[in-house]
């Protein structure tokens, strides 16, 4: 039953929750392998390419922070269509931009725009699905994400085929956004169709559902569920955020490899919406390894992959082929990353008080997204320093790292049931 009283079907919610999230996540794919050609075309060198690549984690890393609190006030829908609008404004600095500076700030502002819109939407899933359908709900929402990854670099190598034009990839990415405007203004609003949901009250008074009062307080109990949870979000957690390193890592040196070893922009997108065509493949078995074999069956190979791929990447700079080796080590992640789907989300959940785990997730999230978004200024950092390669090395050890803390530390907090 949902929480109206009407019979719960999924499909109830298909075309009106999971569409405008496809498609915003299309559109924010659309760009992301280009970003490193752009940022060199407004006087970019390589690591402030990877630089200006990483503002879009960054964004959504600062976004975490006051999201929560923002949809408790103006609701999910209304959160969304903000978010569709701040998008389209980074576009546009983005496609007006003159200097890295310029550049970096849209695609800052895009990052903002991303975490409010995902949160709006698992917000709604919370509040209108029922526990029973729960899990299938927030991992159709995963597939969609997935989905609009690869449908968005795919589309991007096609137009960016016929126009020869970098700046093709944010016109497309304002098309994809503008459609997911247009989804949630016009189609039926989801709440109306279940029927409003259970209201009560924040600890500030205000009038909220109970999904905005789980975002709020993901916010709101940062701090102290961070102090109250330190030494799991400290070894656990840590290991995690080694994880978003390896994907955070992904999206930024594979586009600013194939920048280094001369390869098209359309080629470059291609491959990389290939690889993650293979990643959103392999989304559904992940949860079934680690149902049936425990967390570690689809954490370590996952892990393993990633890591050795990049440190393979690394070694293949000069070589008589460095396109083959590109094009495998990409699919080689894609592979590990989607053997690893959906693995953060578990732990958490499994880590998480049943009675109250808002707050926890919350400070979860906070934790591996600050390490996607340290990657990227690790790795500009490393190749102002010494080279991409390097870059890329450091990248796939720090997967190493966390592979032998998550050996460590997931049989201490999460021994498994006999």
């Amino acid at each position: 039953m949902s929480i109206s009283g009407k019979p719960f079907q999924l499909r109830q919610v298909g075309l009106a929750v999971y569409f405008p999230t496809l498609l915003f996540s299309a559109g924010e794919a659309a760009f992301i392998p280009i970003v490193p050609v752009i940022a060199q075309n407004v006087g970019a060198n390589l690591a402030t390419a990877g630089l200006v690549a990483g503002m879009l984690t960054l964004g959504i890393v600062v976004g975490d922070i006051p999201s929560g609190g923002i949809i408790s006030r103006i609701g999910e829908r209304m959160a969304m269509l903000w978010s569709t609008l701040i998008a389209l404004f980074g576009a546009g600095c983005a496609l007006a931009a003159t200097t890295p500076l310029v550049l970096g700030a849209g695609i800052f502002l895009i990052g903002l725009a991303t975490s409010a819109f995902a949160l709006a939407r698992h917000a709604f899933l919370t509040t209108f699905v029922p526990v029973a359908y729960r899990a299938r709900a927030l991992s159709t929402l995963g597939g969609m994400f997935r989905a609009g990854a690869v449908a968005g670099p795919l589309l991007s190598s096609v137009v960016l085929a016929l126009t020869h034009a970098p700046l093709a990839a944010f016109w497309l990415m304002v098309a994809f956004t503008l459609s997911s405007g247009a989804v949630l203004l016009f189609m039926p609003d989801p709440e109306k169709t279940f029927g409003h949901a259970k209201r009560q009250r924040d600890p500030a008074g205000h009038v909220v559902t109970s999904g905005e009062l789980e975002v709020e307080q993901e916010s709101i109990g940062l701090i102290h569920t961070v102090r109250e949870n330190w030494r799991v979000l400290a070894r656990l957690g840590g290991a995690s955020a080694s994880v978003m390193v390896l994907r955070s890592g992904r999206s930024v040196l594979f586009p600013l490899w194939a920048v280094s070893i001369g390869m098209r922009d359309a080629d470059t997108a291609l491959i990389i919406g290939l690889a993650t065509a293979i990643d959103f493949l392999l989304f559904f078995p992940s949860g079934q390894i680690m149902d049936k074999w425990g967390r570690l069956a689809s954490i370590i190979p996952a892990m393993v992959l990633m890591s050795i791929s990049l440190i393979v990447l690394s070694l293949t700079h000069d070589v008589s082929n460095p396109v083959f080796w590109f094009i495998a080590t990409a699919f080689v992640f894609a592979i590990g990353n989607g053997i690893g789907s959906g693995i953060l989300l578990t732990l958490a959940s499994d880590l998480a008080n049943k009675n109250n785990p808002a707050p926890f997730l919350g400070a979860w999230r906070f934790i591996t997204d600050s390490g996607a978004a340290l990657a990227p200024m690790g790795i500009a950092a490393l190749t102002a320093a010494a080279s991409l390669a390097i870059a890329a090395a450091a990248t796939g050890v720090a997967g190493i790292v966390g592979v032998i803390m998550m050996m460590i530390y997931v049989p201490r907090f999460l021994p498994r049931k006999k």
